[in-house]
């Protein structure tokens, strides 16, 4: 496993905009919901949901061959979890698990795991005060609808944490695509999908009307020993181009050795995943909320006069 290194972290707190509606069993307390295939278009999105759900799959049976980086979202989530004090009894666990749902099992909750496209969620009512995602929210075609379906599955006052690579990451395997480009004198074209920042995040959350939303965001240094390391973990852990438009051709002999040379600099490199992580609750009654627009009882401009 590569050596893996956490650092820096941003927090953002957004305030909540209103009208935000504008815009199978597996075991004792676990139940399961896989993909469904649905007919039409795999690309009605940025990304091919058919090769989506295939890498899920030979992520999921490659038994955590690469799975690290999973592994330490779900254990920051666990962690942001401990903090909150009220008690969950019914949790959602969507996308990849690389353990979570057992350990919330472990806590005695009730607990729901759903491989379904997160933006076509077969829940229709509110039925569960805590969904957790780690790994899987930056791949979905919809995402301003799949937080709103999230945040409909919530009860009043349910929490919802996530966790996925945001804007920033990768940024020497992109550049070593381009230097495979430059030497087979091909167009640029997307090969790292489409990546979301702290703010985008923060402000999808507030749109779909979650309350007291949070987005912050920490890099995640990874040292990779080789251009081929480096590709065959992305791949293992279903990390690679999902993208609808993306170039199929395989790069030549050229184009693969201008690639690694490019990655391998000064043997071996430090590949930086920004890890951006998501907080909001469901609306409820006991929440706390701003005053109404012109409830003061005390005038800034008279106080202002007065200190001045």
């Amino acid at each position: 496993m590569p050596a893996a290194r956490a650092e820096k972290k941003r927090i953002v707190a957004f305030t909540p905009c209103p009208n935000p509606d504008g815009l199978s069993a597996g075991g004792q307390g676990r139940r399961r919901y896989s993909g469904r295939v649905e007919a039409g278009s795999p690309s009605d999105g940025p990304f091919d949901r058919a090769l989506r759900r295939q890498r899920r799959a030979r992520a999921a049976a490659s038994g955590g061959a690469a799975d690290y980086l999973l592994r330490h979202m779900e254990e920051e989530l666990v962690e942001r979890l401990d903090l909150v004090t009220r008690p969950f009894s019914d949790a959602l666990v969507l996308g990849p698990d690389a353990g979570l749902a057992d350990r919330l099992a472990a806590r005695g909750l009730q607990v729901t795991t759903s491989m379904a496209d997160e933006d076509r969620l077969p829940f229709s009512a509110p039925r569960f005060d805590l969904i957790v995602s780690a790994g899987s929210l930056d791949t979905v075609n919809d995402l301003p609808g799949a937080l709103i379906q999230i945040r409909r599955a919530l009860r009043p006052d349910g929490l919802f944490l996530a966790a996925f690579v945001g804007a920033g990451s990768l940024k020497r395997l992109r550049r070593a695509m381009r230097a495979a480009e430059e030497a087979e004198a091909r167009p640029p074209a997307p090969r790292i999908h489409p990546q979301i920042d702290v703010r985008a995040a923060g402000d999808l959350l507030t749109r779909a009307g979650f309350a007291l939303p949070v987005a912050d965001g920490a890099n995640l240094n990874v040292r990779f020993s080789s251009f081929a390391r480096a590709v065959a973990d992305l791949r293992a852990m279903g990390g690679t181009n999902l993208l609808a438009a993306r170039d199929r051709r395989p790069f030549g002999r050229a184009g693969l050795a201008a690639a690694i040379a490019d990655f391998e600099e000064a043997g071996g490199t430090v590949e930086t995943f920004e890890i951006v992580h998501l907080l909001g609750w469901a609306p409820g009654p006991d929440q706390p909320r701003p005053a109404a627009r012109g409830s003061g009882s005390v005038s800034l401009a008279e106080t202002l006069r007065r200190d001045g």
